[in-house]
């Protein structure tokens, strides 16, 4: 039997030494292949490339790991929609930093699991010091803040209700409130952990509306949570978080749990946080760094301003944190995640904090911030086009005036087929809108100009 090398020990280096340059020139040849943001030919033409260069997934002898390195990584290279194209703008898909992806490696190539400090002891104590960190960022202010590492809003929005579901089991059922701008987890959350189905407020110009809520919360007897959002998926907007946690205060039944998935990193800005006064009143708080982060996904948190809420997540399995052990003063991860077996993702951000800074960090939400206001700025002045708003965050909506709904979709697919653009398509004041999610810090405003210039000569065929 041929030993294959393994990613780690004293010759792991050695072995994964030999395989970087052939994955690294698989990366570029394929970007240079697909020469754009996306591969032209859509699904089909895509799928058929794919099965054409795979060939048999499991063959009978297998072809040795430089070729299948090199074939399937161009593939997977030349196939990408590829957030760090400037071109590639339609979703929260962020460019990772090559640093960050150079972290991700070695946390591969170690392999600790993070369910129990005899797996992950240096991994386990660097997660204990980033997550109190940045939590702490959430909450300045608080006395003992918190975070857990999650795989992103959705695993985080899930802890967010389940929290408050322990949190009040003792005093009925907790209905959740959200504003029909919200994010779809927290319907499948509250069908997941059996509670009713989330109260819509309404968001009339696509934030939640705080006399409606005020209503709201005075018919419903409690416990109540209310769930507000700092960055709209769709437009990028902010509810008004001073007023909503003034209201959940007044009322006295409600908790506010603030989705800042999108948002959560203006706190690196001085420029910017002032968006999110009100966040630290929150008890829970969802914060993405796979956004305006620039981690490789997956690198979520739930920030708690208590950690003590935490508690609620305990759970013992005598194989990984048994009683005398956990006494003896090896530290508890089962109670850090609804996971069992969960990767380091810890390592790419405590890197980029460290390298970057809050400055350096800041910067980078800055800069998108920018090409944001610049873009709406080159729609403006745009004949043919019609801004929805000006951006709140790094989200642009805006369409050809007077185009059908039909027309706007069927420009987007086109620039997708052509792999010439990769932009998003949003629904906001009853029509269809081109969504522009810019979380690319390099794009230029000559970028920006040729997704006008893409769009404008798309709506005049």
């Amino acid at each position: 039997m041929r030993a294959e090398p393994l990613a780690g020990g004293l010759s792991g280096p050695d072995a994964l030494r030999s395989l970087l340059p052939v994955v690294l020139d698989a990366l570029a040849a394929g970007a240079q292949q697909r020469g754009g943001p996306l591969p032209a030919g859509g699904p089909e033409g895509v799928a058929g490339q794919v099965r054409e260069a795979l060939g048999p997934v499991l063959p009978d002898t297998g072809t040795g790991a430089e070729e299948s390195l090199r074939t399937l990584v161009h593939t997977l290279a030349a196939g990408a929609a590829d957030p760090a194209h400037p071109l590639c703008a339609a979703h929260l898909h962020t460019p990772p930093l090559a640093l960050s992806a150079a972290a991700d490696l070695a946390a591969s190539a170690l392999n600790p699991s993070m369910d129990s400090w005899d797996q992950a002891p240096a991994a386990s104590a660097l997660e204990a010091l980033v997550t109190a960190t940045l939590a702490t960022e959430a909450y300045p202010d608080a006395p003992a803040p918190d975070a857990l590492v999650t795989t992103g809003g959705t695993e985080s929005n899930q802890l967010a209700l389940l929290l408050a579901r322990e949190r009040h089991a003792h005093h009925g059922t907790v209905q959740t409130l959200v504003g029909a701008n919200a994010h779809h987890s927290f319907h499948r959350a509250a069908w997941l952990l059996g509670l009713p189905e989330p109260v819509v407020v309404p968001a009339p110009g696509g934030v939640m509306d705080p006399v409606a809520l005020d209503e709201a919360l005075t018919d419903l007897p409690g416990p109540l949570l209310v769930a507000a959002t700092a960055g709209t998926t769709d437009a990028g907007l902010i509810d008004p978080l001073p007023e909503i946690a003034d209201l959940c205060a007044a009322h006295g039944n409600a908790d506010l749990h603030v989705d800042a998935a999108y948002g959560g990193p203006l706190l690196f800005s001085d420029t910017h946080r002032r968006l999110l006064a009100g966040l630290d009143r929150a008890r829970t708080v969802t914060i993405d760094l796979h956004k305006l982060g620039w981690q490789p996904a997956a690198a979520g948190l739930l920030a708690v301003r208590d950690g003590a809420d935490l508690a609620a997540l305990t759970h013992t399995a005598d194989y990984l944190n048994a009683d005398d052990d956990t006494e003896a003063g090896l530290p508890d991860l089962l109670g850090r995640s609804l996971r069992t077996t969960r990767r380091p993702d810890v390592l790419k951000t405590a890197v980029t904090l460290r390298a970057l800074g809050r400055e350096g960090l800041g910067e980078l939400v800055d800069a998108c911030m920018d090409l944001a206001g610049h873009l709406a700025d080159l729609v403006e002045k745009a004949p043919g086009l019609e801004l929805y708003a000006r951006p709140t965050l790094t989200t642009v909506l805006f369409r050809p005036y007077d185009a059908p709904d039909t027309a706007v979709a069927t420009i987007r697919r086109t620039l997708l087929t052509q792999g010439r653009a990769v932009l998003g398509r949003a629904a906001a004041d009853g029509r269809l809108w081109l969504k522009a999610t810019l979380l690319n810090p390099h794009a230029t405003p000559g970028d920006l100009a040729e997704i006008i210039t893409l769009v404008e000569g798309s709506t005049d065929r």
